[in-house]
């Protein structure tokens, strides 16, 4: 009882230095806030585990062979039940000490992408677009490429010198359309789309001369990254509007023959229903453009 209580003391201490870190009251080299609960709970484990060592001579028949025999039995029956669990949690210090990503980051691992609301000793949950929670075992994680879309967010400070996070988009024009237009065109729709913002300036690259066309990327940055599927939505309306202003087809994703005519869609008809429904054409900005 009194190692018990000892070991407990000792817990508590490391407890409260470990939690003194994670509020950024106190700093320690090498450990990091965002750790700093996870290694609070090693600790906690390591402490308890020298502290049962200790008691264990003391335990009344702890040196019987029907004890021993006991203790060896029921060590094999765990490590034979639990080879998934340990693999699970050590693929999650993985996660946690790579730091990669911590609750309210905007992700996308395989083939989820959402925003991170829980990071446990065994999976990672993340809720998609669709409002679905998305259980990740850690093994997956660690075993996926991890993008994180707010780690240079909307949440960096002021003078930090990080760029917000950014998107693209690409599109494919023809070579009889002059390469300085396309730009000035999706910079302009760019200039127009909601959730992205001036700075840094976007910009516009050249990703590949096809046989047919010249493939266009243009790179925002935005507002907020949970707000990557709207401002991805909002720049491609503002794109067809610009491209469709200017009388300029774009020829994604496939390009088969020149037709006649240019393909695209006139201002006359932007608003045709039921499209018209609460808007009014003459007040859209896109108006005061040029007509094709």
């Amino acid at each position: 009882m009194v190692i018990l209580l000892i070991t407990r003391a000792v817990q508590r201490l490391v407890g409260n230095i470990f939690v003194a870190v994670q509020k950024g009251q106190i700093t320690v080299p090498g450990m990091h806030p965002e750790t700093a609960s996870a290694t609070r709970r090693l600790a906690s484990v390591l402490v308890w585990a020298l502290g049962f060592t200790f008691a264990y001579p003391y335990i009344p028949g702890s040196q019987s062979d029907v004890f021993k025999g006991l203790s060896v039995l029921i060590g094999f029956m765990v490590t034979l039940g639990s080879a998934n669990i340990v693999n699970q949690i050590m693929s999650g210090m993985v996660v946690i000490y790579s730091r990669a990503l911590r609750r309210g980051d905007m992700v996308s691992i395989g083939d989820t992408v959402g925003t991170v609301v829980g990071l446990d000793a065994l999976s990672v949950k993340v809720v998609n677009l669709r409002n679905e929670e998305v259980t990740l075992p850690n093994a997956v994680v660690v075993g996926s490429a991890i993008h994180n879309f707010s780690r240079h967010g909307a949440t960096r400070a002021p003078d930090s010198g990080e760029q917000s996070a950014m998107v693209s988009t690409s599109v494919t024009i023809g070579y009889d359309t002059p390469w300085r237009q396309v730009h000035a065109m999706l910079l302009e729709a760019a200039a127009h789309a909601t959730h992205v913002v001036a700075a840094p300036t976007p910009f516009v690259l050249q990703r590949g001369l096809s046989d047919f066309y010249v493939e266009y990327e243009l790179f925002t940055a935005i507002d907020n990254p949970r707000n990557r599927f709207f401002a991805l939505s909002a720049l491609h309306a503002a794109i067809q509007d610009v491209f469709n202003t200017h009388g300029v087809q774009i020829m994604s994703p496939h390009f088969i023959d020149q037709p006649g005519q240019s393909v695209v869609v006139p201002q006359a008809r932007w608003f045709e229903a039921p499209g018209n429904a609460g808007v009014d054409p003459a007040a859209h900005p896109r108006r005061r453009g040029t007509q094709p």
